[in-house]
């Protein structure tokens, strides 16, 4: 039983006064001084002792039993109807015209304070059972560091970049991009990154076929891949690519990118930990800085979808089930 922060008597004390005053004949004075609490208070355990037994010695919340104003059932009901189509509080608010504190107060107490994945279809989570079985492919457009060192993202101050002008009189940034290729095995969340100078079909091949090597290394044999709907990997050399190296392609359903949700999700982890983890003087620096993040990813973090392993613990325990590592 949860008693309230300032009772005076635990369970066992409320019992013992009340069955001294209904049980013994104690007079109420008695038994109030032997417990160390006031007459009322033993007048009250008495009283609700003798008319409900046991259960009278609970604590009952302090609410009112009925409440004048409170907002209708039909209202509720109402409010939570929007709310499962992802309306907000003051949206809800507005168009009922109610208070929004009155509102977001209801959402809370019916359990629909956030919105979160409300409305949407329930995700559907999957996972192979093999290392190499499936392994996700995905790219992250990075943007240069310039000469004058990290941007407004890590400094909170925007810094001019006049750029240059080429031959046809067009201003042409100096900066530019980096293209961040990156792969992770469906079972293990093992991966493997590159810094490459764009997203082009060959480019793509050539990360495919370095990434498959690296999991060759581990003992892990790679049977398919899945990737986006991107120029690179509808080409006929990355067709041509997969064919050589006996992979069966995969590709998300237009506009789905939760599909390859392993790849998203592992890039966010990267862009926190590593792209924007610290500050940079340059995109050579930046890039020098990966290997060691993605040792630690892969060795060292503790993954949870993976009930804390590291995805090369995950590897080991899939590749050695009975735990011989001889």
């Amino acid at each position: 039983m949860k008693l309230h922060g300032n009772a005076a008597l635990s369970l066992n004390q409320r019992r013992r006064l009340a069955k001294r005053v209904v049980e013994e004949d104690w007079s109420l004075t008695s038994a109030a001084a032997a417990a160390e609490v006031s007459v009322p208070t033993a007048r009250k355990w008495a009283r609700r002792y003798g008319s409900e037994g046991e259960a009278g010695l609970l604590d009952r919340p302090s609410v009112a039993n009925r409440v004048h104003n409170r907002t209708s059932e039909e209202r509720v009901e109402a409010i939570c109807a929007l709310r499962r189509l992802r309306f907000t509080g003051a949206e809800i608010a507005e168009l009922l015209g109610m208070a929004t504190k009155t509102v977001q107060g209801i959402l809370a107490r019916v359990g629909m304070g956030r919105l979160g994945r409300l409305g949407l279809e329930p995700p559907r989570r999957y996972e192979r059972s093999r290392p190499g079985e499936l392994i996700h492919i995905d790219v992250k457009k990075l943007g240069r560091i310039g000469p004058n060192g990290a941007g407004h993202r890590m400094t909170g101050k925007r810094k001019s970049n006049p750029g240059r002008t080429d031959a046809a009189g067009k201003v042409r940034r100096q900066v530019g991009w980096e293209y961040v290729h990156v792969c992770v095995d469906d079972a293990t969340r093992l991966a493997y990154v590159e810094v490459l100078g764009d997203e082009k079909g060959r480019t793509a091949v050539g990360f495919l076929r370095r990434a498959v090597r690296f999991f060759e290394r581990h003992g892990v044999r790679v049977e398919g891949v899945l990737t986006d709907n991107g120029g690179a990997y509808r080409s006929a050399v990355h067709a041509l690519a997969c064919k050589a190296l006996g992979l069966k392609h995969l590709r998300t359903r237009p506009y789905r990118p939760q599909t390859n949700g392993k790849a998203e999700r592992f890039i966010r982890t990267m862009l926190g930990g590593w792209a924007y983890g610290a500050i940079y003087r340059s995109s050579a620096e930046r890039t020098a800085a990966l290997e060691g993040w993605l040792w630690r990813y892969n060795c060292r973090r503790p993954h949870g979808s993976l009930a804390g392993k590291t995805p090369a613990a995950r590897l080991a325990e899939l590749n050695n089930p009975l735990g011989s590592y001889s």
